[in-house]
């Protein structure tokens, strides 16, 4: 299918269509942070700033409903009660609009956790059937940005169903998926001329520029299982670290969580919400004994898990979409990619002194 274009002045006429029937996220400005809020016709969406939260909520949001429950006493007998349980499973259709394709990238790390052979959870596999991503390629590359070191790029279109490539005036627009194309039906799209589809090549090309060169994280698992034992070089690299837990809440990859019963009176829900890893209280056992029980096995594990537990069990993925989210609202600056490399270059040995030993 040929791509299409669509100019500013359409765009709110076509998020006001995709709204009727659905539940729309696009990013919003929430008393000065861009982030992702229910759109609402006629507030206009900031479709030309990365949200600070990942788009994953589409599909796994922050708290959701599984499950509620009531208890009935039999008023012959107090001792006898019945306990109603009815699932709660979301049915509503959703589009999210306005992320970067690194961050729809991240339903594919959640997709072999949550919808694989061996797992299905109903919840996010009801969301994911209902839920499609139009993402906004990227037109300039910040230095936090790492996509193209873990085989994502500016204008990925994996995880998307539509990609839109800003130009002059609007978007060049591509279906992605055959449900894109369709939400593309619902809008006031024409054919994208050969000049505006050259323009959108111009920005892709000079994105990819200035991502400059990717870095080599092939030998990431092997180097950080070798540093595992290692607890001088953690305690090091997470000497900074305050276990805030901002790079997990909002990493497009990160699915762990935490669920918990709320009651009022004789009925109440069963929530799941995201938890962190990178907090005491994550792996904290019953008896009192906790396997991470310092801020640098915590960091350990975090690094591990998206450089080199996650790509050894999934063919080599790394469960990390480069983003930067992390680097960039971490209030003391640690940078995940200088941790790995910092892995990676442990006891590596100078290119000079490589050659005297040949010699």
């Amino acid at each position: 299918m040929s791509r299409q274009f669509i100019s500013h002045d359409k765009m709110t006429a076509w998020l006001d269509a995709l709204s009727r029937d659905r539940a729309v996220l696009v990013p919003m400005d929430d008393c000065g942070t861009v982030t992702f809020r229910p759109y609402v016709p006629g507030r206009k969406a900031l479709l030309d700033k990365m949200p600070v939260r990942a788009p994953k909520e589409g599909v796994f949001p922050q708290t959701e409903t599984l499950l509620r429950f009531k208890y009935d006493k039999d008023p012959e007998n107090l001792d006898r009660v019945k306990v109603q349980v009815r699932e709660v499973l979301p049915t509503q259709k959703a589009v999210v609009v306005g992320g970067r394709p690194c961050g729809a990238r991240g339903q594919l790390i959640l997709d072999r956790v949550y919808n694989c052979d061996t797992m299905r959870d109903p919840y996010y596999v009801s969301r994911r059937e209902n839920t499609l991503y139009v993402t906004v390629a990227c037109t300039s590359a910040e230095s936090t940005c790492f996509c193209h070191s873990v085989g994502s790029g500016p204008d990925d279109s994996e995880g998307s169903d539509v990609l839109l490539v800003p130009v002059e005036g609007g978007y060049v627009a591509e279906g992605v998926t055959e449900r894109g194309r369709e939400l593309l039906a619902e809008g006031d799209f024409e054919s994208a001329s050969q000049a505006r589809m050259d323009e959108a090549g111009a920005v892709i090309s000079r994105t990819r520029s200035q991502l400059g060169e990717a870095h080599d994280y092939s030998d990431a698992p092997r180097k950080l299982l070798e540093r595992f034992d290692d607890m001088d070089f953690w305690n090091e690299q997470a000497a900074i670290c305050i276990s805030c837990g901002a790079c997990t809440y909002l990493c497009p990859t990160c699915y762990c969580f935490n669920m918990t019963d709320e009651q009022s009176g004789l009925q109440g829900k069963r929530l799941r919400t995201w938890d962190t890893c990178m907090s005491f209280e994550f792996t904290l056992e019953g008896s009192g004994h906790n396997p991470r029980p310092t801020k640098a096995h915590r960091l350990r594990n975090r690094m591990g898990h998206k450089f080199a537990y996650y790509p050894e069990l999934h063919e080599g993925l790394i469960a990390c979409c480069g983003c930067g989210r992390c680097i960039k609202s971490c209030p003391v600056s640690l940078d995940i990619r200088a941790v790995v490399q910092a892995a990676q270059n442990h006891n590596a040995v100078p290119e000079e002194a490589e050659e005297k030993a040949d010699a």
